[in-house]
């Protein structure tokens, strides 16, 4: 039985590896083996020589032995193989995934993913025949909702740290320095990251505290991972949390809001309600009252001052 569970894994090791062949450019054993470790297949390096040299023995694999270290890719002419290959409308897909996943992403999975996001690359390069897939990421764009800013600097090593622990569940120490300029260092337990803008977030849990904070990312002056590992609070919801306006400087208190607003201003609000019980009504001079159940924060006040004096008579009553 253990020689059979043996012969599986080689197998399932010898897939892995086939998959993360590229073809254009080559790839040395010791890249290979960390990608596999990244992607948490702990294998010694000198097996992955061995299965390389295997491999490029029974496949249509280029070995370069001209130097050390060997490097290994498919043959140009190579016949397709459906293991190493991604298709047209794959290689977008991983395209536009590492574009907007890779600050929510663990880094060692971004690094195990690697070879595919290359591989993508290349299969939609000037040279390649998907000009329609090619096309595709010139075709759509997320906009800024207000005025861009380019991204804080994170220290060295910060997100990596940070986005292990959160995804090992391992305590977190840190030097921390607020916003206001005072540094301390804390041991946090990691419970989400969130993405605000060019901004970066850590939900967390201070040692012998049971309340939530945020910690801006780019204010971590260093970050070092535990061994020890927690058991992540069942209660705590990073969706409900961000519904409670967590991230708009409040307090999840729900309010009734009620304020006029000149049409013009107002109109975008018919079609993008502020809440699914928002009510409107059209003022015999123009102008729109409307009202909505929202959560109370300061975003919600800065967002009100943006439209200056066409907005006023703005009220907000506590719900019970």
């Amino acid at each position: 039985m253990a020689k059979r569970s043996d012969t599986l894994e080689t197998v399932l090791l010898a897939i892995e590896l086939l998959r993360r062949i590229p073809r254009g450019r080559k790839v040395t054993a010791s890249e290979l083996h960390q990608q596999l470790k990244d992607a948490g297949i702990d294998r010694d390096l000198r097996t992955i020589q061995r299965q390389l040299e295997m491999l490029s023995e029974h496949f249509e694999i280029e070995r370069d032995d001209r130097g050390k270290p060997y490097g290994y890719r498919w043959r140009e002419q190579a016949k397709a193989l459906a293991v190493p290959n991604l298709t047209p409308q794959e290689s977008l897909l991983f395209l536009l995934a590492e574009q907007h996943l890779k600050n929510l992403l663990p880094a060692h999975l971004m690094k195990s993913l690697e070879g595919f996001f290359q591989q993508a690359r290349r299969n939609l390069g000037p040279q390649s025949n998907a000009r329609l897939e090619r096309e595709w990421p010139n075709k759509v764009r997320v906009v800024a909702t207000s005025q861009p800013l380019l991204p804080p600097k994170i220290a060295p090593g910060v997100f990596e740290t940070v986005s292990e622990a959160l995804y090992g569940n391992r305590w977190l120490h840190l030097d921390y320095r607020n916003a206001e300029g005072r540094r301390t260092k804390v041991d946090v337990m990691p419970l989400g990251l969130v993405q605000q803008g060019p901004r970066l977030y850590l939900v967390c849990r201070y040692r012998g505290y049971d309340n939530e904070r945020n910690l801006a990312l780019h204010r971590i002056i260093s970050a070092k991972m535990s061994t020890l590992t927690f058991e992540r609070p069942s209660e705590f919801d990073l969706k409900r949390y961000d519904d409670d306006g967590r991230f708009g400087f409040g307090e999840g208190e729900t309010i009734r809001l009620t304020f006029r607003i000149e049409r013009e201003a107002g109109q975008h609000l018919m079609e993008t309600p502020l809440s699914t019980n928002q009510q409107v009504v059209e003022l015999e001079d123009g102008t729109l009252e409307v009202t909505a159940t929202v959560v109370d924060s300061a975003m919600l006040e800065w967002w009100l001052r943006g439209f200056g004096d066409a907005v006023h008579a703005v009220s907000k009553s506590k719900i019970p």
